[in-house]
C-alpha cells in the first residue's frame, strides 16, 4: 500500500539522511517513476523532503527534521518508548525493530534505560519461551494443555481456552475457560509444565466487565500471628501487607495476616526454616511441631 511505502521512505531518509531514487525503487521493488511520485506526495502532506539532482544527489529531508514535532510531546516520547521497552518481556524480540525505528524518529539515543524480565533468576529461555507460547495461544486463540501443579501439590493435565494474562500479587496468572472443570479459572503460570499449544481453535471471547480477584480459596482464611527474624525482612516486605508489619526493637517482626487454612500454609511457615515462631494460633504451632517431628525421623 503507498502510506506503507511513503511512512517507511520518511523513516528511511531520517535515519539515512539521503538515498537515491534507485536505491529506494530497489528496495520496495518498484520503479523510479513511482518514487518520484511518492516524493511530490510527502511534499504535498507537507513533508519536506526535496530531490538533489547530478552527482552526489539524492532523495532527502531538510535538516533536523523530526517527525516528533507534528505528533508527540518529549514526555509523550519517552513514556512511549518506556512502554514499549516493559512490553518487550512478553512481546519478544519482534519488538525490537519497532523501537529501533521509533528511537530514531524521536532522536532518542538514549532510548534503551529501562528492561522488564518477568522469569525468574535463572529461569532464562524456557520461562520466556512459556510466555511467547501463553501469549500466541491468546491471540491467535488456541486451546492448550500442560500439566498443572495445585498449591497442595497435587498434578493434573488441564486443557483451556486462554483469554488474559493478568501480573496480580507479585505472579503471574493466565485466565481462561478450563475445559475439565467447564467454568473460567486462573491458572499460575509459575506452575504450569509442559504446555502445549494444540491445533483447536476456539471463538471465546472475555467476558464483558470480567472482575479479576484471587482465585477463591477453598477453604476458609485462617489469621496468624508470625515472628519473624531480622534476617527475613526482604521476605517480609514482599510478601505481607506493611500495615500487618510492626517492627520490634530487637530488628524481629511481628505479622498478623490471614492465610488459607489448608496444608498450604505449613509448608508455607516452614519455608522460613528457623527464623519464624507461629505465635497464634496454638493448633497450628502443634501441626508445625509434629511436622518437623516427621521430618527429623527420616534423618535419624
Amino acid at each position: 500500500m503507498q502510506i506503507n511505502r511513503l511512512l517507511e521512505t520518511v523513516y528511511l531518509l531520517i535515519e539515512k539522511k539521503k538515498i537515491t531514487a534507485r536505491e529506494l525503487s530497489d528496495y520496495f521493488e518498484v520503479s523510479q517513476r513511482t518514487i518520484y511520485r511518492d516524493v511530490e506526495a510527502l511534499s504535498a502532506a507537507g513533508i519536506p523532503v526535496y530531490a538533489e539532482k547530478g552527482k552526489g544527489g539524492g532523495i532527502r529531508l531538510l535538516d533536523n527534521y523530526v517527525i516528533k514535532k507534528s505528533l508527540l510531546s518529549e514526555q509523550e516520547q519517552v513514556n512511549l518508548l518506556a512502554s514499549l521497552q516493559g512490553m518487550q518481556a512478553l512481546n519478544g524480540p519482534e519488538l525490537d525493530p519497532v523501537l529501533r525505528k521509533l528511537a530514531t524518529l524521536f532522536e532518542k539515543k538514549d532510548a534503551d534505560w529501562i528492561e522488564v524480565d518477568f522469569s525468574h533468576w535463572g529461569g532464562g529461555a524456557a520461562e520466556r519461551e512459556k510466555f511467547n507460547d501463553l501469549k500466541s495461544a491468546i491471540l491467535n486463540k488456541n486451546r492448550i494443555a500442560f500439566d498443572y501443579f495445585s498449591a497442595a501439590g497435587k498434578k493434573t493435565g488441564r486443557c483451556i481456552e486462554p483469554l488474559k494474562l493478568l501480573f496480580k500479587g507479585q505472579s503471574w496468572y493466565v485466565y481462561g475457560f478450563c475445559l475439565d472443570k467447564a467454568a473460567l479459572r486462573f491458572f499460575k503460570v509459575s506452575r504450569i509444565r509442559q504446555l502445549k499449544l494444540q491445533a483447536d481453535s476456539f471463538t471465546r471471547t472475555l467476558p464483558a466487565g470480567a472482575i479479576f480477584e484471587a482465585p477463591e480459596i477453598s477453604t476458609a482464611p485462617i489469621r496468624l500471628v508470625l515472628k519473624i527474624d531480622a534476617a527475613m525482612a526482604y521476605r517480609v516486605y514482599d510478601e505481607f501487607d506493611p500495615a500487618a508489619i510492626i517492627k520490634n526493637q530487637d530488628g524481629s517482626f511481628m505479622v498478623m495476616s490471614h492465610l488459607p487454612g489448608d496444608g498450604w500454609v505449613e509448608g508455607y511457615i516452614l519455608s522460613y526454616g528457623d527464623t519464624v515462631e507461629v505465635v497464634e494460633p496454638q493448633w497450628l504451632r502443634e501441626a508445625i511441631k509434629k511436622k518437623l517431628a516427621n521430618s527429623l525421623k527420616k534423618y535419624l
